[in-house]
């Protein structure tokens, strides 16, 4: 048992039994919620905002809105999660950043649909990034608290499915609210806040209040943001494996409606309704791919060999609308994407938790930090997408191009991990 399972065994974190299986549920449903609200926002809800106000540069201004958070969101996590460490209350740790990072981005996001100017949307995105981020860092970091090792596998198969199915139903969702932009930003909004509330009522943690932390100094604070790739090798070799994947599979999803648009040559009517098949036929292969996955990891304790089969299965499926750019190489995308992503998803936090530094002590603040490997490309994405259409003369096909080639990359990162099967 790593120094953290044991710390959070001695102070009743540790879930068994019925209490398992209802985190397993919760945990199910908050990523759900969170990424169909991410998904939802970024790939349709956002795009058809920013377009309504400058349909011209409608790629370049949803880049820009974008990357207004860049600076600020990738810093949120491992903050938030740092802090949560540290966090004395009689809620636990991360339950207090959990309900108030949520509250706050759920009102940011309908305060988004208020905005008519492009600086209006970027201000409140960012509002919403951050809080949601402070949000996600803790939640993720459940994981590793109330989960022994061994269990770690289905744990993070719960989280993915979860992860890639909202992604996927966010989409379908956002898609059919798309004619009324103000009641897709509602639905997401409230979602988001009754369902982490719902989280911390169901799931209580036990209080912090008398847990011994060291004296707070702010040298020592910020020092212990750096993790050393000489003396944690496999924490860095993870974190660049997840950063290259990201940044690959982000380039493409978060132009995935203009793809339909400019590279497929659908009406913008068509491409909302597509977006929405695209994504129920991505859902039903990554929950299958996802759940059966996480079970197989935790029976084998392999954690490795899954997460590099599916960024090579990931890198296949980014292939097919090259060599088929129609409406129907689009779906077949959708299905091998699938498998990929929620194989990827299932175990990819499974490794991530048994990387960390001392074994876990700190587990907050160094998921926090790996968490940047996935905020940093979805910011980046749009700067890097924007520079290719720029170069190729709007040419969506270099997009599928580069995200082949990081996805393919990030499978080989994984390999030289030690640690972990």
């Amino acid at each position: 048992m790593t120094p953290a399972a044991a710390g959070a065994n001695q102070t009743g974190l540790i879930v068994t039994g019925r209490r398992k299986w209802v985190l397993l549920g919760s945990l199910f449903t908050n990523f759900f919620i969170l990424l169909a609200l991410y998904c939802g926002v970024i790939s349709v809800l956002l795009p058809n905002h920013v377009a309504a106000l400058d349909p011209a540069n409608k790629a370049n201004n949803l880049a820009i809105v974008m990357t207004t958070a860049l600076l600020f969101t990738i810093f949120a996590q491992p903050i938030a999660g740092a802090l949560s460490d540290r966090c004395r209350s009689g809620w636990g740790r991360r339950s207090p950043w959990i309900v108030g990072g949520a509250l706050i981005g759920g009102l940011a996001i309908y305060g988004i649909s208020l905005m008519t100017t492009l600086a209006g949307i970027a201000v409140f995105w960012l509002m919403a990034a951050v809080s949601l981020n402070c949000m996600n860092g803790p939640l993720a970091t459940v994981v590793a608290d109330r989960f022994l090792p061994e269990n770690r596998g289905i744990a993070s198969g719960f989280v993915g499915a979860g992860s890639t199915a909202g992604g996927t139903v966010g989409i379908i969702v956002a898609g059919y609210l798309a004619y009324n932009l103000q009641l897709g930003y509602l639905v997401f909004g409230l979602a988001i806040a009754a369902c982490c509330i719902a989280f911390v009522l169901i799931n209580r943690e036990s209080s912090s209040k008398n847990v011994v932390i060291e004296p707070f100094a702010w040298g020592a604070f910020f020092k212990s943001f750096w993790v050393s790739p000489r003396k944690h090798p496999d924490f860095a070799w993870a974190f660049f494996g997840r950063f290259a994947m990201f940044l690959g599979y982000q380039g493409v999803v978060t132009y995935q409606l203009y793809i339909l648009q400019d590279y497929i040559g659908l009406s913008v009517d068509e491409s909302n309704y597509a977006i929405g098949t695209i994504s129920v036929i991505t859902l039903v292969t990554l929950l299958f791919s996802g759940l059966i996955s996480g079970v197989l990891s935790d029976k084998f304790q392999r954690r490795k060999i899954f997460v590099f089969m599916s960024s090579i299965i990931m890198a296949g499926g980014l292939l097919i609308p090259l060599l088929m750019p129609t409406l129907v190489g689009m779906y077949l995308y959708a299905a091998v994407l699938g498998l990929g992503y929620g194989a990827y998803t299932s175990i990819d936090m499974a490794l991530m938790t048994q990387v960390l530094p001392g074994g876990g002590k700190q587990a907050g603040k160094d998921m926090g930090i790996l968490t940047i490997a996935t905020v940093l490309p979805q910011s980046f994405s749009p700067i890097l997408s924007a520079l290719l259409l720029s170069q190729f003369h709007n040419d969506y096909s270099s997009l599928f191009i580069a995200a082949i080639i990081f996805v393919f990359a990030s499978s080989f990162f994984i390999l030289p991990i030690k640690s972990v099967r």
